[in-house]
């Protein structure tokens, strides 16, 4: 790096670290404590977003299926059972 580029990045970072002000009257401990707080409301927020959420979808799938008609639906329209072939005539040549 350029010497005046050093220098020049030097002040610009020492200027900046002395518009820095110190609170003595809050410790590291009482903004940790802030912190956990908000992170905490954070994580209860995301629980609480997510049970809601949950519990919607199972109601929207339970009026869903509630909401059918009673009709039998069809899967098969062969009613009848297989004849009583033998069952190794089913079976294809090997």
């Amino acid at each position: 790096m350029n010497p005046v580029t050093d220098e020049n990045l030097r002040a610009a970072l020492g200027a900046l670290a002395d518009g820095v002000q110190v609170q003595p009257d809050r410790p590291y401990a009482t903004i940790s404590a802030g912190w956990r707080r908000r992170y905490r409301r954070r994580r209860l927020t995301v629980a609480i977003l997510a049970t809601v959420v949950f519990g919607a979808v199972d109601v929207v799938g339970l009026w869903a299926l509630n909401s059918a008609e009673p009709i039998p639906q069809v899967i098969f329209s062969d009613t009848e059972p297989p004849s009583s072939a033998d069952p190794g005539s089913l079976i294809g040549s090997p």
